[in-house]
């Protein structure tokens, strides 16, 4: 797959089958992320993967609440919001999206745990859980990055999953991995000329992208 594919096709899918991702597609996902960039290359993380059906169920029901709680905010946001406003209709579409995830849970075949050690914001391990959402794209696994397993009750989803205690390590997060319904697909966003600039906060660009630059000419 051509890396640009990865890149612009590897959208949250939160749609997943139940299906058993076998083994070898795991390996290379999860060596193609621990490939990805380390701060001075200390490399404090650990990765887990959960396919264990007790454990999944254990953990449905905090995911469960801790989403819950996101999205009373969402419906305060939409009540508060203008009539008519487009973002809210985007906003009930992923929603429904992020709800059928919460609903099935425990049937999720596959979860990937990111935790690092001695850094409570676990930026230094983004780069290394987007390398394997990138890699389950070129293995048509579907992917969707989320936090909230650990927004509420963290203590008791460390506690289940063994993580040592007083060793320094947080959970910065939790992807949920499983072959899609749905198709991939250049996921729609604002044009780049809208969202940056050059030199100063308000410099003008320099160039516009009114639509993706991929696929290109010549590519498929």
């Amino acid at each position: 797959m051509n890396v640009y594919e990865a890149l612009y096709t590897t959208r949250s899918m939160r749609r997943l089958k139940p299906d058993p991702i076998p083994y070898d597609v795991q390996a290379r996902i999860l060596d193609a992320a621990i490939r990805a960039p380390s701060p001075s290359n200390t490399q404090r993380w650990r990765f887990l993967l959960v396919d264990d059906p007790a454990i999944k169920q254990q953990m449905a029901p905090i995911y469960q609440e801790n989403a819950a709680r996101l999205f009373a905010r969402y419906k305060s946001a939409e009540q508060a919001a203008p009539a008519g406003d487009r973002r809210i209709a985007e906003q009930k579409k992923v929603q429904a999206s992020a709800q059928h995830l919460a609903d099935h849970w425990a049937e999720v075949p596959l979860f990937l745990i990111g935790f690092v050690k001695d850094d409570p914001s676990g930026n230094s391990i983004v780069p290394a859980l987007w390398s394997a959402m990138l890699a389950a794209r070129a293995e048509g696994v579907g992917s969707t990055y989320t936090t909230l397993l650990g927004a509420s009750r963290g203590d008791e989803v460390l506690a289940m999953l063994g993580v040592p205690q007083g060793e320094g390590w947080t959970m910065a997060a939790c992807i949920a991995m499983g072959y899609p319904t749905g198709k991939w697909g250049i996921a729609r966003r604002n044009p780049v000329d809208q969202v940056a600039a050059r030199n100063r906060w308000d410099g003008p660009l320099g160039f516009s992208v009114p639509e993706p630059l991929w696929p290109g000419d010549g590519e498929g």
